[in-house]
């Protein structure tokens, strides 16, 4: 089966910048773009609206992912684009979409002025859903951002990229996450900085005698344990600058403050499902309500 970036697509701002971040990695990746447009069913009593009758709103509906493939044709050359119209519930059209798809694409809207996402319950449920990587972008966002600026300030698509950043578990590392990362960094020549946040011993340090001295003990432990764990990586990757980041406190915090200049930030998601349903983790929320760049949610066992 033919693998394609899949990008799901409305009339907005984000769902647009959504669609050209797809298909800038469906070059990167050299693969097809598809464009998938979902027409939810409305409440009978909507539907009977005279503004909103069945044939208009049909001819909305058909133009939305039709018009954005024209216009990605033009401004990618190259590129394959096909597009698609399912009728249906948007969070359960998405995630079997995902399945079908290298990885699926969704605009979320920003906090304004302030870094992060707006995540609705559509995003979280795919997310949530979905065993394929799925990557969500804001509304704004442009191919510029990725990317350096240039040697007199201006942001420029023509610079370096900025850095892939991914977040670690040095306890639990998987190949899924690592994998993506690792290939994210080297299709776009960028430096990988892969974070590893721990926990600090419930003493006061500096306080007592040999606080400091145990404090150093634990950080060179835990900075060797990621430096193992990225041995083989990068013998598979050598042309990959890899950025070690091992730093004391919240798993979250750590990540989110070194992703605030990345070009993509990449966090994980364990598939498991507990008494309420799936869930994506504290460490990826935090990182999707902070981190201003695109975020890859990479699903693994």
């Amino acid at each position: 089966m033919s693998r394609t970036i899949t990008v799901g697509l409305d009339d907005s701002p984000e769902g647009r910048a959504a669609a050209e971040w797809a298909a800038r990695e469906a070059q990167l990746r050299g693969l097809s773009l598809k464009i998938l447009h979902v027409l939810e069913p409305l409440p009978a009593h909507v539907a009977q609206a005279p503004l909103l009758a069945a044939e208009t709103r049909q001819d909305w509906s058909e133009s939305i992912p039709v018009e954005a493939a024209e216009g990605l044709r033009l401004r990618h050359p190259g590129l394959e684009v096909s597009t698609d119209r399912v009728a249906g519930k948007p969070a359960e059209v998405l995630a079997e979409a995902a399945e079908a798809a290298e990885l699926l694409v969704l605009g979320s809207r920003g906090f304004g002025g302030v870094g992060g996402f707006m995540v609705g319950s559509v995003s979280l449920s795919v997310i949530a859903r979905a065993t394929r990587p799925v990557v969500l972008v804001r509304a704004g966002e442009q191919a510029a951002d990725e990317h350096q600026t240039d040697p007199v300030g201006i942001p420029s698509a023509a610079t370096p990229f900025r850095p892939v950043v991914v977040g670690v578990d040095t306890g639990a590392p998987d190949e899924t996450l690592l994998e993506f990362a690792f290939d994210a960094a080297e299709r776009r020549s960028a430096s990988l900085r892969v974070v590893h946040g721990w926990s600090e011993p419930s003493t006061s340090f500096y306080r007592f005698y040999g606080d400091a001295e145990l404090f150093g003990t634990i950080a060179r432990r835990q900075a060797t344990l990621l430096t193992d764990v990225l041995r083989p990586w990068r013998e598979k990757f050598p042309n990959v600058d890899v950025i070690e980041t091992s730093r004391a406190g919240s798993a979250a915090q750590v990540l989110v403050n070194a992703s605030r200049d990345a070009c993509l930030a990449v966090v994980d998601r364990r598939i498991r499902t507990g008494a309420l349903g799936a869930h994506i983790g504290h460490v990826t929320h935090a990182v999707l309500h902070h981190v201003v760049a695109p975020v890859a949610v990479v699903a693994h066992d």
